[in-house]
């Protein structure tokens, strides 16, 4: 099946459709101006009653009604009126939920009225996530949707930077679907390098298979050795012209993990295809800003790997040499991601040299937890950045909060006899989210710049599905950064 989302710049594909649905706040839907766009067989008396009937509490609530003419069905999802200082204005959490039960019998429009025109970008990612591109199912007909934005001023017509947000969500969501048989190693690599070659202006260097080893990336290839596809570390570079300011972002690549010998248990172990989630994030958030000529130099660090079990994996109780030089007793397998994490940004210090990194990842199950399911945890050397971040995840409605940053508590929890470091903590209790974190800041050296971590092992994934979080967190720091 093909789900096509187009967005539109005038309302006429919107009313050429089997259903037409109205996503917004009861009193924006209840405007007089809405009422002017309904279709006229359904009379305003019917659009306010279903309005005000739908109850919509903490999560929005939609209702709907069925018509003689086309559109046969249309419908409100109402949304919350609640939203604490810890949440985004926009009501991002809700749109999901208010698309989805709009549903796609065929042809859908969708028009999102808007408090503010500044709640365009978190509508936008909040809508692409409740509509997925990939499908594996046999028997499903191609649906079409169309989407329009009803602004403060009216129809929203300048939609170049929310198309490709939009698309950034659904390719980073498709790419997380994706079953492991289908997008292995080898898969985003050629993914990525194809991408590159159809970008003017950036560059593609790929680090694969015994060049790992070779490169002195020892957590990326102790990670990847075991699987039958070789590990690869690559990197995408966008360097305009007059640019000055250099950002890093790296992603962790686990396109799939079992917990290598440290082996997850059968339920444990459904659902790690997520485990590139920040790899997909950052290579389509890359693939946007270079679409939409961002001033600033941009390197992209993909470190991709899938934590198999095999002849090869690396054990309990291996020591590795990252690219920091660093030593690592390995004493759990399954802390993966914090590996290849810290050779990504090691290598791209060194051979980089940002002035920012950010790295994403779904990396402990202890985010969750700590922040919940909406908030990703970030874990940040530099205040500054780190109230950005929080700002601008409200914005865009990819909400983060921070962990407490404190590295002299917690490099303790890493203690070896024999190496440097073990990659797992000793005291489990001891805010892991901050701790996998600290992992990562361990192998950056002498490095002073403002760091970011993204934990987003929760917002990741929801009901089953990838939801594309990542593209507008990044793309929204990255429209604050300075050019010079």
């Amino acid at each position: 099946m093909a789900l096509n989302v187009l967005l539109e710049t005038t309302l006429a594909p919107l009313h050429d459709t089997d259903t037409l649905f109205l996503i917004g706040r009861a009193d924006d839907l209840l405007q007089e101006r809405v009422r002017a766009v309904l279709p006229s067989e359904l009379s305003p008396s019917a659009w306010d009653a279903m309005v005000r009937g739908a109850r919509a509490g903490d999560h929005g609530a939609a209702a709907s009604t069925w018509l003689d003419a086309r559109p046969s069905k249309v419908g409100a999802g109402v949304l919350p009126e609640a939203c604490s200082r810890h949440n985004s204005p926009s009501r991002a959490w809700a749109i999901p939920a208010m698309v989805k039960a709009a549903g796609q019998p065929g042809s859908l429009g969708l028009l999102f009225v808007l408090g503010k025109d500044e709640h365009l970008t978190a509508t936008v990612a909040a809508a692409a996530r409740a509509l997925p591109s990939f499908s594996a199912r046999s028997r499903e007909r191609d649906n079409t949707v169309h989407v329009a934005f009803w602004g403060e001023s009216g129809l929203i017509t300048d939609l170049d930077a929310a198309r490709q947000l939009m698309e950034a969500v659904r390719f980073a969501a498709h790419m997380v679907d994706m079953p492991p048989n289908r997008l292995h190693t080898q898969v985003l690599i050629e993914t990525s390098r194809k991408l590159a070659g159809r970008l003017p202006g950036v560059s593609i260097q790929v680090i694969e298979g015994d060049e790992v080893r070779q490169a002195g990336l020892g957590g990326l290839w102790g990670v990847g050795k075991g699987s039958s596809q070789p590990p690869a570390l690559v990197v995408l570079d966008w360097a305009p012209e007059g640019a000055a300011r250099h950002v890093a972002w790296v992603g962790k690549g686990i396109v799939y993990d079992t917990g290598g010998l440290s082996i997850k248990s059968r339920t444990g172990m459904v659902g790690m295809k997520t485990d590139m989630a920040g790899a997909a994030a950052v290579l389509a958030a890359f693939v946007a800003a270079v679409n939409l000529q961002v001033p600033q130099r941009l390197t992209a660090v993909l470190a991709i790997a899938e934590n198999a079990v095999g002849p090869l994996s690396a054990r309990p109780d291996d020591v590795l040499t990252l690219y920091s030089g660093r030593t690592v007793e390995v004493n759990n397998t399954d802390a993966e991601g914090r590996l290849v994490l810290a050779d990504g940004a090691a290598w791209a210090i060194k051979n980089r040299a940002p002035d920012q990194i950010v790295d994403m990842a779904t990396l402990t199950g202890a985010q969750l937890i700590a922040t919940g399911r909406q908030h990703a945890a970030i874990y940040c050397s530099d205040e500054a950045l780190e109230q950005r971040a929080v700002q601008v995840g409200k914005e865009v409605g990819e909400l983060v909060h921070p962990v407490p940053f404190a590295p002299e508590l917690f490099r303790k929890e890493f203690g070896s006899p024999v190496a440097d470091m073990t990659n797992s903590v000793k005291d489990r209790n001891n805010a892991q989210s901050s701790c996998a974190g600290q992992f990562i800041l361990n192998h950056l050296g002498d490095w002073t710049g403002p760091w970011l971590h993204v934990d987003m092992a929760g917002p990741a994934e929801a009901h089953g599905r990838g939801t594309g979080w990542g593209p507008a967190l990044l793309l929204g720091l990255l429209a604050g950064e300075p050019t010079a």
